[in-house]
Formats: C-alpha cells, sequence, structure tokens
C-alpha cells in the first residue's frame, strides 16, 4: 500500500475534527441504572410476548445473540433469564438532552443521528482544550459524571472514520484515528461495518469476492458502479478513507411518523379504527413539538403475510391541525378497507414537511484546522 497516496487523498478533504460519540446500550443502561436490581443481569428493552420485539440489549444479553429488532420469543430462546423492561421513550428523551447540553459547552456544530449518538464538528476550538482526543475524553467524563452512563466516542478527520472508530473500543472506549491512518484502518474491517452495507450488500459482496475494505479498493470504480449502481461512488471513497460530508446540525427532517405492531393479527374494520385514534395522538403529539407542518399524510399497513402497504393522501398546502389530520388518517384506512388479510402493523407519517427546523449553519472552515494540534 502506498502510504504517500492515502496521505494525499484523505488530507485533501481539509482534515476536520470530528467525535461520533455513541452511547453504550442506552436504553438497556438506562434501565440497570435506574434500578440497580438489573446491574448485571441480561436486560431487553421491549414487550415480551408472541409479536414482541426487542429494541435495545445489555451488553450481558448480547453475550447470548440478543440483538435489538429480534423478536422476543427468540431472544428468550437463546437467553431464557432475559429480563424485559417496557421502554420508557420520555425517559431516554430527557437523558439525551443533556448529553447534547454537554455537546454544547464545545460545540455549536452537533449533527444527532439518534438519541443515543452524535457527530461533533470540534473544528474550533472554543474552549482552548488544544485537541480533539482530549475534548472527547472530557466529553466521555462529563457524561459518565452527570448521567451516570458510559459513552464511546472516535476521532476522526471526517464522519465516516469517526463513525467506525467509535464501535472498535466498545463499551466505554476511545479510539482516535489520524490524517493518514483512514485508509490503512478501513482496509482491515469487514465491509459489514460499512454505514449502508446491509446483509444483502455484503451477501452480494462476499459474492464477487469482497470481504475487507482492503477488497473493496482493490475494484475499479467502474466494477463497483456495474455491480453497485448509484452506492458505487460512496464505496469507492470509503474504502479510502475519504468523506467530504459536513456536521449538519438541525438535519431537515423528511417525516414524522409513529407505528404499532400488535399482539394479535386484526381483521376487523371497528378494531383497526380503533387502533388507529392512538397512532394518530401519538404522532400528532410529536408534530406538536416540532412545531412542523406538512402536506402528506401516510398510512402503512403490514399484513399477517408480511406484506406492507402504504396508502398516501396529498394537500396542496400544509395539514390545518390535529383534526384534519385525522380525517386524513381515517379515509386512508377506510379507502383500503376489507384486506386480504389480518394486520399485524399499523403505522402513520406526516411527510412533505415545511417547518420545524432550522437551516443548518455552515461548517467550520478548514483553514481554522491550524487552531490547534491535529489530534
Amino acid at each position: 500500500m502506498d502510504s504517500g497516496t492515502d496521505r494525499d487523498e484523505e488530507e485533501a478533504q481539509g482534515l476536520r475534527k470530528i467525535i461520533h460519540v455513541d452511547m453504550d446500550a442506552f436504553f438497556a443502561s438506562v434501565e440497570q441504572r435506574d434500578d440497580p436490581s438489573l446491574k448485571g443481569q441480561p436486560v431487553a428493552v421491549g414487550y415480551h410476548g408472541a409479536r414482541g420485539v426487542v429494541a435495545a440489549a445489555s451488553y450481558e444479553a448480547r453475550k447470548f445473540g440478543v440483538r435489538s429488532a429480534m423478536a422476543s420469543v427468540v431472544a428468550l430462546r437463546q437467553c431464557p433469564q432475559l429480563i424485559f423492561k417496557p421502554p420508557r421513550f420520555e425517559v431516554y428523551k430527557g437523558v439525551s438532552r443533556q448529553i447534547r447540553t454537554i455537546f454544547a459547552e464545545f460545540t455549536p456544530l452537533i449533527e444527532p443521528l439518534s438519541l443515543d449518538e452524535a457527530y461533533l464538528d470540534v473544528t474550533r476550538d472554543l474552549q482552548g482544550i488544544g485537541s480533539a482526543t482530549h475534548m472527547a475524553e472530557l466529553i466521555r467524563a462529563r457524561i459518565a459524571r452527570e448521567t451516570g452512563l458510559t459513552a464511546s466516542a472516535g476521532v476522526s478527520y471526517n464522519k465516516f472514520i469517526a463513525k467506525l472508530a467509535s464501535d472498535q473500543n466498545k463499551p466505554d472506549g476511545l479510539c482516535v484515528i489520524r490524517p493518514g491512518e483512514g485508509a490503512r484502518f478501513v482496509a482491515g474491517l469487514p465491509v459489514r461495518r460499512f454505514h449502508g452495507v446491509g446483509p444483502r450488500a455484503a451477501e452480494k459482496m462476499a459474492g464477487l469476492g469482497i470481504a475487507t475494505g482492503a477488497d473493496l479498493r482493490a475494484q475499479p470504480l467502474g466494477f463497483l458502479r456495474e455491480h453497485f449502481g448509484a452506492q458505487a461512488d460512496y464505496l469507492y471513497r470509503a474504502a479510502r478513507g475519504i468523506d467530504l460530508r459536513p456536521v449538519r446540525p438541525n438535519r431537515p427532517r423528511k417525516s414524522i411518523g409513529g407505528e404499532r405492531t400488535f399482539e394479535r393479527d386484526i381483521s376487523t374494520g371497528p378494531g383497526l379504527r380503533e387502533i388507529l385514534v392512538g397512532i394518530i395522538d401519538l404522532v400528532w403529539r410529536d408534530i406538536e413539538k416540532v412545531g412542523a407542518k406538512g402536506r402528506t399524510v401516510t398510512l402503512k399497513l403490514r399484513l399477517s403475510d408480511f406484506s406492507t402497504r402504504t396508502h398516501a393522501k396529498s394537500l396542496g398546502r400544509a395539514v390545518a391541525g390535529r383534526e384534519e389530520f385525522a380525517a386524513m388518517a381515517r379515509e386512508l384506512l377506510e379507502d383500503v378497507l376489507p384486506l386480504p388479510h389480518p394486520v399485524r402493523l399499523m403505522g402513520l407519517t406526516l411527510s412533505a414537511l415545511e417547518g420545524g427546523v432550522v437551516a443548518a449553519p455552515m461548517p467550520a472552515p478548514v483553514g481554522e484546522a491550524a487552531q490547534m494540534d491535529l489530534f
């Protein structure tokens, strides 16, 4: 490998200083913090039942192969002593707000990905700390002290590498990938670790003899475009440790929605109408929280044969309020009744959003990298 070429490719990006912070087993760790009897125990956040799904698993549960999105019956087969705790999303949101308040003391450039992870652009050293690595250490220490929870962090020169690095030494770990080291770091990773490479893409890559970042880098761009289409350019850059995306605070949301999986399939109109009322309330609360306005309402139904149907209705203006939103949702449901199979999941979404978010500020100029040591 030509390390000089790698360095040229990576330094051409501008050498941002990015920290990716990822809370460790966040939901399950909050439950263990709030109930000391759960410490050291295999814990799953979710609902136990025929249709239950694991939303999060403690590290003790993960040792048995329990993972998020796993059916609860499967999780219990793998770990019979598994303790299920119903999710408390308002509590998790509150802790997430605490953590973001800490982030904001170090940089205004914060891009949340979910309640438990975020990118921070610390190219501008607002506190004169002197190093992005030391900043990550201070952030992790503050999180532990103020929330009683642990976080892992990755520090690097772009978002792609920082996110990979944060997963490298979990839990409660720190990994720093300096300029000039990115391509070598990526080369040794399985392609399944790459953001955006799901099970199907990884399986396809395996069929083409691509198992690691090094294998991916060995493929010409034309080959990748032939086999992976629109994803090819991203894969080509990622295999070289290149990512030009800036940290974007307050990314515009494309939609706001919610869904519910039923304990038992529902096949009757009255039963589905009753469920819809609760979903309308759930989604409208979130819409009001962010002050969003949207023009399109979409109903999602997953049937007992696992087929999914979506039906949408749009207006030439924003939905006027909860009553109009509810009326549109009810109309969408009536339009599809009766259904050929019972329903196991129902969801509702407001999209074509027109408000409720703030435009992202510009990232720190790369020329300001000289204000502190690189890493």
